[in-house]
């Protein structure tokens, strides 16, 4: 929108009223010191982005020169004002932040007017006058110089710049600024020496590149710097030296931008000229020849030789390039190879450069193949332990390099060996296809021995590989099985149980001959290997199995027992004179148990549990009392869960046979406390199988026991009678559970039997004529609980009613033809046996005229039926359960075996104590 009284005409009139109206609208801004807002809004009219400006014609170019000329004058009243409004003078940190609020200000609107004039006179010398105030406007022009907005600076600022940078400790700040500077508003020489002795070597490259097409000179002040700690042994890194001249040799500047394309052949000469120098300029009598590339090789020698083959890569074409080249490699030989001061990793980059240079189809340099050879004994001499894996490694890149076509292959296979380069040596099978001889490759080499396994099992699961070459790698394999058991048993066992499961007799056979079989645990590590492969590639003759069992006794009797609880292939006989040999008990006991001999299982464990038991009352309270209760303990537990496993299947007496020798063992000696409470876990377990009146007696009945000692066992017969009294109670009151149910529903069921029948509908169901329309008087009206209503005489037409012992028996047509699929006569004709046929609707009949008062078979019939409709979980059942559970109120804890067959673990056990669901009326 126009101002009040503007025309929309475009004239040169209206764009002066313009202006005018711009200029009052500023003044009122400066009036209200809003300075920022007035700049805002002076360069919105200068830019024509305002919107008294949008649509205007007339002569831009004048509007713009009045409004930049406004501006100019508001920046110098700015700077006035930002230096008149400075803060408190002795609160640097309150100054530096006023003159960052507003400095950059300036520096922007000057910048977008491109008045960089007044930015580097009138408001620079306004802003020197403050120190703080002009070294934040130094700092601002940082951004615009790194972004290559602001190109060209006034030397004195530049310096100001420069000394700024240089007081802050900010160098790499200033190097960054020097980089991007236009090279003709700098002091070459200021720069020059600020950089050298700051170590600035990029601005100083720079400079030098730049302002004097100089290449080579900064090169050589670098080479001063680097040359004498690398000749004295020290490492150094961090230098610009091969970016320069990997730069320079591409046509590149560094470190921004690109050389003149005039100067690019010339520099190139320049750098390939100073590389191959004799002498450096100022070198002292005793330097060594072509010291520039000698002091490039051992400053980084793989570096230095990618930055000759990136070069080599873009001079293909190049007559003289190509010159230089084989000038330089010729230069790298003999600087290396005729000098003992480069380590074998150093010599091998040379050679593996070469190789690849050498392996290029458009090669145009030469090599004497001799120098090959040197290198080959330089790498490869056998009076030289040191850096052994190094020369190795080394080699091993200059032959996938390319350098294999240099040498002779069996004579390098020869020194490898010889040199113990194991590697090498594998290199050269796999590319023979020799596979087999890899094998002795790894066996022989310290460092990789174990890899072995995994190389044979690779090539003998992986395709790709011939059926021959397999064969030749399995047949390696097994000439070295012996070596390879020594190497790891386990590793071993895994590869015999994959690969060669049908020679394992062999295999055991000649490690028996060797003695080696005694002396390792292949057999153990074999057995366990098992748990990851598939059994069905492993089926061992008995007697294998057998020896496996033998040395596992032998070497690692904590695992026989879980061992043979997985183990298939192996005869119980044998297998039990082995573990009785070797005295394992619990094995043993298993195998006895596994074999049937229950009592014989039992005999073994409770001879080890009487052994500990006499080592402890001979202990009289030593320091292994506490471990031996524990053993103790674990025996026991592990002797009553076989008795609980196998009671099931015993009769009493056999029963008896197991649990009380093992009472009377535990009884025997009752002086500590610990064994009391064992006892009493026997009590408890027993329970379950043996009567407690039986226990009682067995009790009372020993001789100690029966002389005046049974205060002894006071304790235990106590608690025996609480448990009957807990278990009497228990009896009794699950009884009357049961009686109180069984009324129940005897009155449920009284009540549904006696109750009147109502038909759904009135008329027969055979005949379909209404029952009160027939007038025969021996017809009578039949009506069945399920609702159906018959004419006697229909039911007799269709065979649904029979005497059976002088008693009419009926059974419902519909119901029974319907459900029974054409069964009927068959039903019917057990209706006549009497046989109390559960028919599924055949329920109580009843006639209008009335029945007699005892229950007819239709009557039992339908009672029978109710019954299983309304039946839940057996109360006797579960009483049961808990008598053979061994649940002691309060005094025996819940006894821990048999636990699979109980009803109480079960999880979709529920105690069912609601009553039957009330019938229908």
């Amino acid at each position: 929108k126009l101002p009040r009284g503007f025309y929309s005409t475009g004239s040169l009139f209206v764009v002066g009223d313009l202006l005018k109206s711009c200029h009052g609208r500023i003044d009122h801004l400066l009036k209200q010191e809003r300075l920022t807002d007035a700049l805002a809004l002076a360069w919105s009219f200068y830019e024509g982005k305002a919107k008294a400006v949008v649509g205007l014609s007339g002569d831009t170019s004048k509007r713009k020169a009045v409004i930049a000329d406004r501006m100019v004058e508001i920046l110098l009243h700015y700077a006035d004002r930002t230096l008149k409004k400075c803060p408190d003078q002795g609160k640097i940190q309150v100054m530096e932040q006023h003159f960052q609020d507003v400095v950059p200000v300036i520096v922007d609107y000057c910048l977008l007017l491109q008045r960089t004039d007044l930015l580097f006179n009138q408001i620079y010398d306004k802003m020197s006058e403050n120190s703080v105030a002009k070294g934040i406007f130094l700092e601002c022009l940082e951004p615009y110089i790194l972004s290559d907005k602001l190109l060209g600076i006034t030397a004195q600022v530049m310096k100001d710049l420069l000394l700024h940078f240089q007081d802050k400790n900010r160098l790499e700040n200033m190097e960054a600024c020097i980089v991007h500077m236009d090279i003709t508003s700098l002091d070459i020489q200021q720069v020059v020496l600020l950089c050298w002795e700051n170590h600035l070597y990029d601005a100083m490259i720079y400079v030098y590149n730049s302002g004097m097409n100089d290449f080579i000179s900064p090169m050589e002040k670098l080479f001063k710097v680097i040359a004498p700690p690398l000749n004295a042994g020290k490492s150094l890194t961090g230098t610009v030296l091969l970016p320069l001249k990997d730069c320079c040799l591409a046509g590149r500047a560094y470190p921004l931008g690109d050389i003149p394309e005039d100067l690019v052949p010339l520099v190139k000469n320049q750098i390939f000229e100073f590389l191959i120098r004799l002498h450096s300029t100022e070198g002292s009598v005793d330097e060594e020849v072509y010291p520039h590339i000698r002091t490039l090789l051992h400053f980084d020698t793989r570096e230095f030789l990618n930055v000759l083959a990136l070069t080599f890569e873009d001079f293909k074409n190049d007559k003289q390039a190509v010159e230089y080249q084989q000038r330089i490699v010729d230069i790298l030989l003999k600087v290396m190879v005729e000098n003992s001061d480069f380590t074998p990793s150093q010599v091998g980059c040379l050679f593996t450069f070469l190789a690849r240079q050498l392996a290029k189809p458009n090669n145009t340099l030469f090599v004497n193949r001799t120098l090959f050879d040197q290198v080959l004994e330089f790498l490869c001499s056998p009076d030289d332990d040191s850096r052994h894996s190094e020369r190795q490694q080394v080699l091993l890149e200059l032959l996938q390099a390319g350098g294999i076509v240099q040498f002779e292959e069996s004579r390098l296979i020869q020194m490898a060996e010889k040199a113990e380069f194991y590697q090498i040596c594998e290199f050269m099978y796999e590319r023979e296809l020799r596979y087999d001889k890899i094998i002795d490759c790894y066996l022989r080499d310290p460092v990789r021995k174990e890899e072995v396994f995994n190389y044979i099992h690779n090539i003998l699961s992986m395709p790709g590989y011939s059926a021959e070459e397999k064969q030749a790698v399995w047949q390696k394999a097994l000439e070295h099985i012996e070596e390879l058991l020594l190497l790891s048993p386990c590793k071993a066992a895994d590869l015999v149980a994959i690969h060669f499961t049908e020679q394992i007799e062999s295999i055991i056979a000649n490690l028996q001959v060797q003695s080696l079989l005694s002396s390792q645990t292949f057999e153990l590590c074999f057995l366990y290997s098992r748990e990851g492969i598939n059994q069905d590639l492993l089926h061992l003759p008995p007697h294998v199995t057998e020896q496996f069992i033998e040395l596992l006794c032998q070497h690692s009797p904590d695992h026989v027992l879980e061992t043979l609880k997985v183990l298939e292939y192996c005869r119980l006989e044998e297998t039990i004179q082995i573990t009785q040999k070797h005295q394992l008990h619990e094995a043993s006991s298993y195998l006895l148990e596994k074999k049937g001999d229950i009592h014989g299982a039992f005999l073994v464990m409770l001879e080890r549990l009487q052994s500990k038991l006499l080592m402890l009352t001979q202990d009289d309270g030593g320091s292994a009392e506490l471990p031996l209760l524990e053993s103790i303990e674990d025996t026991l537990m592990k002797t009553i869960a076989l008795c609980q496993r196998n009671s099931h299947n015993l009769n009493q007496q056999q029963r008896e046979a197991l649990w009380f020798p093992l009472l009377e063992a535990m009884m025997s000696p009752q002086k500590l406390s610990a064994l009391k409470s064992l006892t009493m876990q026997v009590l408890n377990n027993m329970a379950a199988f043996i009567a407690l009146p039986s226990i009682l007696q067995r009790i009372l009945q020993d001789p100690v026991y029966g002389k005046g000692k049974l205060g002894e066992i006071q304790g235990l017969v106590l608690g025996m009678l609480d448990t009957f009294n807990y278990e009497q109670t228990l009896l009794e009151t699950t009884t009357n559970l049961l009686n109180h149910d069984l009324h129940w529903s005897l009155c449920n069921l009284r009540a549904s039997v006696t109750r009147g029948l109502t038909p759904k509908q009135d008329y027969c169901c055979i005949c379909l004529q209404q029952y009160k329309r027939r007038q025969e008087s021996a017809d009578e009206i039949i009506v069945f609980s399920c609702g159906h209503l018959y004419h006697s005489l229909c039911l007799l037409s269709k065979e649904c009613g029979a005497v059976s012992k002088d008693v009419m028996r009926w059974m419902c047509y519909k119901c029974n033809s319907s459900n029974k699929g054409g069964k009927l006569s068959e039903n019917f004709s057990e209706l006549k046996k009497g046989s109390g046929t559960s028919l599924a609707q055949v329920s109580l009949p009843g006639c209008w005229l009335g029945s007699e008062s005892a229950l007819d078979p239709q009557q039992i019939q339908a009672f029978d039926q109710l019954c299983r409709l309304n039946r839940g979980t057996s109360r006797l059942a579960l009483l049961t359960e808990l008598s053979r559970s061994g649940e002691k109120h309060g005094l025996l804890s819940v006894s821990h075996g048999d636990s699979a067959s109980s009803v109480f673990q079960n999880e979709t056990f529920q105690l069912h104590l609601a009553p039957p669901p009330l019938m229908d009326d």
